[in-house]
């Protein structure tokens, strides 16, 4: 199937893009590289110009809480990449997820939201949020009619993951969107583990992408960060649902967002809204850190792709073990989702089943601490390989029937896939299953 053409598509191609937009050479002394603006405030021309930049008549610097030139930088940079209107950088993946429903939900708001996430945000939609009086209808969204059903008058979104986490979910945007729009919802899509490199939200009729910069983006693991960027193209203004950018604001003399700032409003609110209010800021040496590991994104995404696919295809064969979960095998029911959304890849991060005696919950902590090479700790995206549990870790705070829905039940593995060379991942995972039987082998006598 064709891609429906994207407006905001800019002329340079994407490796052009993840390495100069938004950057230039720094006109001061010309240094090349984007400087780490170590700084909090910014001095103001004279009192007009300051008048005028808290009035938000024009744009610029203040206070780096609202906006600081390095993270700048690597806003637009992102903006560029996933063919964006804008983007809103911030502390973490979490809250971007945070700053961006805070722009249009009220207390007693309602939205629809897949039960196939990232465990952490299961419980930030189903518990932290209760906290705002915000509600998450949680369904199967590949159930389009349970989709449907689940939408009342009072939801303002629905939410999904491009490819879920942990369980290897390619979500079907194109219908999903339509429904949403439909409904008038903002369409929401985690688009972390794909990246833009794999897949372009917008395209498929996304109206808001959030990324937890920390993986991927970052790619080695230093660098916590967030972002929320904007396709420029919801109609804010179809009905009265989001007057957090159609009502007037206080707080700048009864401006309104949409009005004043049209395809920039959500961005723009982030900002001088969000940012200003949650405090959610991204450090300008994450940002700086974030923007070196752009710079390659597309060359690791490759290896990253190309090493999952050879050790997903190599568990699938293994004497030990049960089941693999992951897109890039033409077994899985989630193939030929890979092939229209994500360019015919899945990603680097997966998950499989052990057989064994005693099997389940301890057969997947034994393969996890049997490991040499993969690294045992709660993350994905690294340049590293890595091994968790998700049942007794990230998934840990669900009910039991919660973790089986997304994919984390009590025997499940979790892997992301590094750069490291094939051969080595997989002797340590042959190994590593081969210790774990026997010592559940051993424990089971």
């Amino acid at each position: 199937m064709t891609k429906p053409d994207n407006p905001n598509k800019t002329r340079f191609g994407f490796e052009t893009r993840m390495i100069h937009a938004g950057a230039a050479p720094e006109p001061v002394t010309g240094a090349r590289q984007t400087p780490i603006y170590q700084n909090t405030s910014y001095v103001f021309h004279d009192a007009d110009h300051a008048a005028s930049l808290f009035n938000l008549q024009s744009f610029g610097f203040i206070y780096s809480r609202l906006a600081n030139p390095t993270v700048a930088v690597l806003e637009e940079r992102l903006a560029s990449l996933e063919n964006g209107r804008g983007a809103t950088c911030c502390a973490s993946g979490h809250a971007a997820q945070i700053l961006t429903f805070f722009a249009f939900m009220e207390p007693g708001d309602e939205f629809v939201a897949s039960n196939k996430l990232y465990g952490g945000s299961l419980t930030q939609f189903g518990k932290t949020f209760k906290k705002f009086d915000w509600h998450a209808h949680l369904v199967d969204t590949d159930d389009l009619a349970a989709v449907r059903a689940a939408i009342t008058p009072k939801c303002k979104a629905l939410f999904v993951e491009s490819l879920a986490n942990p369980g290897g979910v390619v979500s079907d945007l194109e219908p999903l969107a339509e429904i949403a729009h439909q409904a008038g919802l903002v369409f929401i899509v985690d688009n972390t583990l794909a990246t833009p490199y794999l897949c372009q939200p917008f395209d498929w009729g996304a109206d808001l992408i959030v990324h937890s910069t920390t993986k991927f983006l970052s790619g080695n693991g230093t660098s916590m960060g967030g972002a929320v960027i904007d396709s420029g193209t919801f109609d804010w203004g179809q009905n009265d649902k989001f007057g957090g950018l159609t009502a007037p604001e206080p707080a700048y003399h009864g401006l309104t967002f949409y009005e004043t700032f049209g395809d920039l409003a959500f961005t723009t609110l982030s900002h001088m809204v969000g940012l200003r209010d949650l405090g959610a800021t991204m450090a300008p040496m994450n940002a700086f850190q974030t923007l070196l590991g752009i710079e390659t994104l597309s060359l690791r995404m490759e290896r990253h792709c190309a090493n999952a696919q050879d050790v997903a295809e190599f568990l699938a064969g293994h004497e030990l073990v049960a089941w693999v979960s992951y897109a890039g095998l033409e077994s899985d029911p989630y193939h030929g989702r890979a092939q229209k959304y994500l360019g015919g890849r899945a990603g680097s991060v997966f998950t499989f089943g052990v057989n064994g005696v005693t099997g389940g919950y301890e057969m997947g902590m034994r393969v996890v601490e049997s490991c040499e090479l993969f690294s045992h700790l709660a993350n994905v995206g690294d340049a590293r390989s890595l091994i968790l549990h998700p049942a007794s870790t990230i998934h840990r705070q669900l009910t039991d029937e919660q973790r089986d829905t997304a994919g984390a039940g009590p025997d499940v593995v979790r892997l992301s896939i590094g750069l490291e060379t094939l051969d080595d991942l997989l002797a340590d995972l042959d190994q590593a299953l081969h210790r774990a039987a026997a010592e559940g082998d051993k424990a089971a006598e």
